[in-house]
């Protein structure tokens, strides 16, 4: 670990977040197969290792329409106020201010996630940048 902090690394680190059921762990899954990143399950690490500032390069922010997101929370199990507070997340799109917020704008990108095509294309679009990516050296 570098000064500050901060770290010194040759590959990026990508982060897939949003409401259930709009495609994080297959984009994911799939973004890690095309770049050779190893997929880790950010929620389980953080909380594990109470991580949350300077390992993060790109926060890729999923979301879909709400019956796609509906269908997707029945289809999960989830009902009341679980399937209201996510529903309400999505129409709010509360995440993507939360982001705004907690990220800065340059490493921000909220991806549309409507359909698997769209989902095709956010792989495409996050391996492109993953490829592009040039590590800044620590201080």
């Amino acid at each position: 670990m570098a000064q500050n902090g901060s770290i010194s690394r040759k590959r990026p680190n990508i982060l897939v977040t949003g409401t259930p059921g709009t495609g994080k762990t297959m984009t994911a899954l799939a973004v890690a197969e095309a770049t050779e990143l190893r997929h880790v399950n950010v929620s389980d690490l953080v909380k594990e290792r109470s991580l949350h500032d300077g390992i993060v390069e790109m926060v890729s922010l999923m979301s879909d329409v709400i019956n796609t997101t509906y269908h997707m929370l029945e289809v999960k199990g989830y009902s009341g106020s679980k399937l209201s507070n996510n529903l309400d997340c999505e129409i709010f799109q509360m995440l993507l201010e939360e982001a705004r917020e907690s990220y800065s704008q340059d490493i921000l990108m909220a991806l549309k996630s409507d359909t698997i095509d769209d989902m095709n294309k956010n792989v495409a679009i996050l391996t492109d940048w993953s490829k592009s990516w040039i590590p800044v050296p620590a201080p």
